[in-house]
């Protein structure tokens, strides 16, 4: 039996306060560990950064609110890794301060304590509050249109119709996952009265103007950027191939119990089966959270099955998650209690042991966690001994195959260095560095070639007139991982058309190199 009853007890001020406490505490908790943090910012932290340096309605792969974001924090706090990942903390904090008065829209004070401490404490919690990543803005945006949303429900005026246009507009310029709340609203304009009521009217219409004003210049950022954003994200489905991956279904499935927590994930689907199952015997704020959980739930399933999905790619889906199970666990039987008091209690202490670990490499290495932390460390070991073969020979340019390395030689590469430059894999680019600092076709001095990817090593020779060896890198990470490079000078560079015949060519002899490698 998964539904419960409303309890609408009256508001308590000690439950308020408890909340006030809970997440300000934690949000000043993690922002000192911020400041106290050694760890340098990974590869996507850095593309973003590189793009706060200048502001935009759009960038290749991600609308532009991480970058906005980015630069209002580093103008203030300083240039450093605490300003660029400052914004994720507050963020988090807001999300969880928004589910705290959802729920007591809902239901009560109590719940609102319990949904904002599940919120913040669930395992995904631990590694978003300490990064700066897309998902950060777009949960905040999501938790504040679901906000607003209640609130236009039980007779909300104009300030809760703005407030649901301002949640949506912002909310897709930090992710486009923001398609699923739409999805959601859509739903509950099927399903639920109150929600009609409550937008198909002026204020709804203000709503919705309001969301369209905001995206709109991303949109023509889009058209004017051959639609870089969109393709990316359409790109990233990967829909080519053979369409029935089981094996990726499952893993997707696995990750959501990393991402919302084992117990929590079980429980959340066994709620939601039984809201199917019993839907018109189900209160109708029961059916409103389902309907902005299930789309975003189901759809990247199918994604996975398709062909692939990350653990994250349904993150917004725990928003409403989290208020569904928090009022599911306080009530009822006492073993729901068991659960949520548990849950939190394991989650807490995973969390601050991975904590731990992470910023003591030898315990990550007495736990074989090498390959968890290989892509934080050593970053600018690694940049200065770029730096330093760079200075062999008079280089125009050092060019990078792998956009990662590029963008973190961009943040902790010396300014002294020769300029730094893309080789493209494919006909056009298929990612921001690519399109912003790609090597010139027809450039002819030296360049020096810093490789990562061994595969692409023999095709970037046929794009030279010259192509020699130079030595190689290898940079010390945790335990026995290294990161490794091979170098080599290369001079005339004028690219082999990438057409149907070169792309199977490759294709074959990447294969066949794999193959005899495995």
């Amino acid at each position: 039996m998964v539904e419960f009853r409303q309890n609408n007890p009256q508001w308590s001020w000690t439950w308020g306060r408890a909340a006030l406490a809970l997440i300000l505490g934690i949000a000043l908790t993690r922002i000192v560990a911020l400041a106290l943090n050694p760890i340098e910012l990974y590869a996507d932290e850095s593309q973003y950064w590189v793009w706060s340096l200048q502001l935009d309605w759009g960038y290749f792969s991600k609308p532009p609110m991480i970058a906005w974001l980015i630069r209002l924090m580093t103008t203030i706090f300083g240039d450093t890794e605490f300003g660029v990942r400052l914004a994720s903390p507050l963020l988090h904090s807001a999300t969880a301060s928004f589910l705290f008065l959802s729920a007591r829209k809902l239901w009560d004070a109590r719940t609102g304590f319990w949904a904002a401490l599940i919120y913040l404490t669930i395992p995904s919690m631990w590694i978003s509050g300490a990064i700066i990543s897309t998902d950060v803005p777009a949960m905040c945006a999501w938790s504040a249109g679901l906000y607003a949303l209640l609130r236009l429900r039980d007779g909300g005026g104009w300030g809760s119709a703005v407030g649901l246009g301002l949640a949506i507009g912002l909310g897709f310029l930090s992710k486009y996952v923001l398609i699923y709340f739409v999805l959601g609203l859509g739903i509950c304009l099927v399903i639920d009265a109150p929600t009609r009521h409550a937008l198909l009217n002026l204020r709804g219409a203000l709503a919705m103007l309001i969301a369209a004003a905001l995206l709109t210049p991303n949109i023509l950022w889009n058209a004017a950027h051959d639609f870089a954003t969109v393709s990316h994200t359409a790109a990233n489905a990967n829909w080519g191939g053979d369409l029935f991956h089981p094996a990726e279904l499952f893993e997707f499935l696995a990750g959501q119990l990393g991402i919302f927590g084992p117990a929590f994930f079980i429980v959340l689907l066994a709620i939601l089966g039984g809201i199917v199952w019993r839907f018109r015997a189900t209160l109708p704020d029961s059916r409103l959270l389902a309907a902005f959980i299930l789309p975003a739930l189901l759809t990247v399933s199918a994604q996975a099955f398709i062909s692939r999905a990350h653990a994250n790619w349904a993150g917004a889906a725990y928003i409403a998650a989290t208020l569904l199970i928090a009022a599911f666990l306080l009530r009822g039987p006492a073993w729901r209690r068991g659960v949520l008091y548990g849950s939190i209690a394991f989650h807490t202490a995973l969390g601050l042991f991975m904590t731990v670990v992470v910023v003591n490499p030898p315990l990550v290495e007495a736990f074989h966690l090498e390959n968890s932390t290989k892509r934080i460390r050593a970053w600018q070991e690694t940049a200065d001994a770029i730096s330093q073969a760079s200075t062999a020979a008079d280089y125009s340019a050092i060019v990078f195959d792998d956009r990662n390395i590029f963008h973190q030689m961009q943040r902790y590469g010396s300014d002294t260095n020769p300029s730094l430059a893309m080789w493209l894999r494919y006909s056009g680019p298929v990612n921001h560095a690519e399109q912003e600092w790609p090597l010139d076709d027809g450039h002819l001095a030296p360049v020096l070639i810093v490789s990562h990817r061994p595969l692409e090593v023999a095709k970037m020779r046929e794009d030279f007139d010259q192509f020699d060896a130079a030595g190689s890198v290898s940079i010390a990470l945790d335990g026995d991982k290294t990161r490794e490079f091979t170098l080599w000078r290369a001079q005339g560079y004028h690219r082999i058309e990438r057409d149907q015949a070169y792309e199977a060519y490759w294709q074959a002899v990447d294969a066949a190199v794999q193959a005899g490698d495995g």
